[in-house]
């Protein structure tokens, strides 16, 4: 054989066998298709009970089933047909009817006519079938705006994307191992299926375990054979049984759909149900806080006090602060939950809510209303007690403090007015003194309380009086000084008279004496006190001497560690005792004087006399002017002169 004859011969030989197995695919996917499609259409005719069909093509032939089955899948009658067809026109007859059924729906058959069918064309039939699925089972499915195949497509790499293990990419090889149908059955029902207890390695196994679980808990037939969808995957027969997965879940999607639909509308009208009674319980407690407010506050005295009518102020305004605010938000909180019950409603198209009589916002505004009156009405009441409290405080104290100062006059007149008898006028003067007791007690218990009141009323201006506690406390220490002084004065003035054999001079320098160390005018010294003056007189004792002699005194004053007046002018009365007989003094001087019949500065600044002593006899004595002396003229270096014999008679009356 030559070689062309060779190469055409093997040319030949393999263009043969490139046929046979092309005749061999395509005999592989009739076989799968047929068991599969004709699974899905005995499905159908198992609704109404009619036997199932046990060859595709030969149970199709006579148009019967085919007409069964359009009823079904249309849900119609398609009237009187051959219900045993022995002729060919009889069938044809059949499947004409179910063919034009077909093409009613809209459905487009290309290439099969009724003699396609009654001639068992398996491809050409199967070709139909495919497009039955098409229209009943897969047009309808849709996914984020895409339907049919790649809308199924779709939802499948949707649901499987939490699985590691599953990529979904088309309806053949993507199948094979059976996880992406695990995957859809754990996803929606991960009760029936342990997905990651599954070995991924052993496809024929989870294939299968799919497969019982979807006909047993979920409805799906088993379309396909394990071995052809684990070896030989059809992309049509894959697409209709996954096809099956899609509407069962779809359908508990829509029926939970349903129940969460229900359950969402079950739990707004229990919202809506409950927030209904919060709402009238809040404005029914608001309106009972707003009566017994406004109940509380009528029924309320007024102040008595200032501190009182402080603390109904302080509480008012605590009030304002804390309850009504929280009023105020609670108000707004009714409102708004009033609001959200109403757009509730009207979201779902109900009817809106009546609140009853009573509970009505409108009730509310108006108890509000009454109340903000009510709080007016307070406010002005306690601020106008204040003022009267205020007014009342202020002449309290004017009354008061005017009477104490009107006595304290009288007492400060009597005291100018004192005439008489020097025991008259000391008895005079201790009965006054006896009423500066009381007017001290009322003063530290009355006056200063009023005055406290007015202070804690933050009263600051009085219109009633011009006198303060102060300037009262003042006046007092100045008659209670006066007062005492002027008894010390009379008592003096006795001890003095009784002191005959002593010089009134003398008796002004004891009394002088006493009165410049007596530093807390009590009419007496201590002992210290009692020792300065005796050295400012030039008499001086040793500690101890001086200690006895002032407690003898004390003693025979009456008092405890303090010499009166009496003893210690009697003390140096005899200490230094002195006549003053007019004789002895006009000797006196003429001793200081000399020959002159007159005195001068000079004289008595030699004579040491004490400088107060100097200063009263220059101003007692009369001066003595010359007759050729001017007005103005210079006095000269002894000073002055003066009449003491003028002054000696003058005193003495002679």
């Amino acid at each position: 054989m030559s070689l062309l004859e060779r190469t055409r011969s093997f040319g030949g030989a393999r263009h043969g066998h490139a046929h046979r197995n092309s005749v061999q695919e395509d005999r592989q996917w009739e076989v799968v298709q047929e068991k599969t499609f004709m699974k899905w259409l005995n499905t159908k005719l198992e609704t109404r009970g009619i036997p199932p069909m046990t060859s595709l093509a030969k149970d199709l032939s006579d148009g019967v089933r085919l007409i069964q089955l359009m009823e079904i899948m249309g849900d119609v009658t398609l009237g009187r047909y051959n219900v045993n067809p022995r002729m060919r026109v009889q069938k044809a007859e059949n499947v004409t009817k179910a063919l034009e059924f077909i093409r009613s729906r809209g459905i487009v058959l290309t290439n099969i006519g009724p003699e396609d069918i009654m001639d068992q064309n398996l491809k050409l039939i199967l070709g139909m079938i495919w497009t039955l699925i098409l229209r009943f089972t897969i047009a309808d499915i849709s996914e984020e705006g895409i339907s049919a195949k790649e809308g199924l497509l779709l939802w499948c790499q949707r649901k499987t994307a939490p699985y590691d293990d599953v990529d979904v990419q088309n309806f053949t090889t993507s199948w094979k191992d059976g996880l992406a149908l695990c995957a859809l059955i754990h996803r929606h029902r991960p009760d029936l299926l342990d997905y990651h207890a599954l070995d991924k390695s052993d496809r024929f196994t989870n294939t299968k375990l799919a497969f019982d679980i979807a006909e047993r808990h979920l409805g799906i037939p088993q379309l396909l054979d394990v071995e052809d969808l684990c070896t030989r995957p059809d992309e049509r027969s894959t697409m209709t049984y996954v096809a099956s997965y899609f509407h069962a879940f779809s359908s508990m999607d829509r029926q939970e759909t349903s129940t969460r639909r229900i359950q969402a509308f079950a739990e707004v009208m229990g919202s809506v149900w409950e927030s209904r009674n919060r709402y009238e319980e809040k404005v029914r407690a608001l309106l009972e806080a707003l009566s017994q407010t406004q109940e509380t506050w009528a029924a309320a005295p007024p102040a008595s006090t200032y501190a009182d009518a402080k603390t109904q102020s302080t509480e008012f305004a605590q009030h304002k602060k804390t309850t009504k605010r929280e009023w105020v938000r609670e108000k707004a909180d009714c409102a708004a939950l009033f609001g959200n019950i109403q757009t509730k409603l009207k979201t779902y198209n109900l009817r809106a809510y009546e609140p009853p009589v009573g509970v009505r916002l409108v009730d509310l505004d108006e108890k509000w209303r009454e109340m903000v009156e009510a709080e007016a009405e307070r406010s002005r009441a306690i601020n106008a007690r204040i003022r009267e409290i205020k007014e009342t405080l202020r002449k309290r104290f004017a009354d008061l403090a005017n009477d104490f100062e009107r006595s304290l006059s009288s007492i400060t007149a009597a005291i100018g007015k004192l005439d008489g008898e020097l025991e008259t006028q000391m008895e005079t003067v201790r009965l006054l003194q006896a009423q500066l007791g009381p007017l001290t007690s009322t003063l530290d218990q009355n006056i200063a309380y009023a005055d406290r009141e007015c202070q804690e009323a933050n009263v600051e201006e009085n219109d009633y009086t011009i006198f303060s506690l102060e300037d009262l406390q003042f006046e007092l220490g100045l008659v209670q000084q006066g007062v005492q002084n002027k008894l010390a004065f009379l008592e003096n003035q006795a001890v003095a008279r009784e002191a005959s054999n002593v010089t009134p001079a003398k008796l002004e320098e004891f009394e002088s004496t006493f009165r410049y160390f007596d530093h807390d005018d009590s009419n007496t010294l201590n002992l210290p006190e009692f020792a300065a003056a005796l050295a400012s007189l030039g008499i001086v004792y040793p500690e101890e001497q001086l200690y006895d002699i002032h407690a003898a005194l004390s003693e025979e004053s009456g008092m405890d560690e303090f010499v009166s007046f009496r003893s210690f002018v009697g003390f140096l009365v005899e200490k230094m005792e002195d006549t003053s007989s007019v004789e002895q003094l006009l000797e006196a001087f003429q001793g200081i004087a000399g020959p002159k019949p007159y005195v001068t500065e000079l004289d008595l600044k030699l004579a040491a006399l004490p400088p107060q002593t100097f200063d009263h006899l220059k101003a007692a004595m009369p001066r003595v002017r010359f007759a050729d002396e001017p007005e103005d003229a210079d006095p000269g270096e002894e000073g002055e002169a003066f009449d003491y014999e003028a002054y000696l008679a003058h005193v003495f009356e002679i």
